[in-house]
């Protein structure tokens, strides 16, 4: 095992406070990608390594990353909802890496809801 270098101790400190701040909520975009069996056969995988990966690229340390089950509109994933603090949630639908790195770019990181790839915007009620 190779010898650990100052920088090496910093990287994992940073990620670690990452991790740390993300599990105490103190994100200020939450994305959930909507992970059942329909979604993960319509590609919702690829849709978390890149919705992971826009994360990593761009160094933001307050965003929460999640997944949930099936949303029941299985002809409509691979989805993922976005909610941005002091904003109406957004459910985006059909997605692909393309789709999901223009939502990551215009919504999360710029406040731009990117309406051709919504659903729904606002709150989700079942009463």
């Amino acid at each position: 095992m190779p010898k650990l270098k100052i920088e090496d101790l910093d990287k994992i400190v940073q990620r670690q406070k990452k991790t740390t701040s993300l599990r105490d909520g103190a994100g200020r975009v939450k994305i959930t990608v909507h992970m059942g069996t329909c979604g993960i056969s319509a590609g919702a995988r690829n849709i978390m390594a890149e919705v992971m990966r826009c994360v990593d690229e761009s160094g933001a340390s307050d965003i929460i990353v999640t997944t949930t089950g099936c949303a029941g509109l299985c002809s409509r994933e691979p989805m993922m909802t976005v909610e941005v603090v002091e904003q109406a949630p957004v459910k985006y639908v059909d997605l692909d890496k393309k789709k999901v790195s223009e939502i990551f770019d215009e919504h999360i990181m710029k406040g731009n809801v990117v309406e051709g790839y919504a659903l729904a915007i606002g709150s989700e009620r079942t009463s």
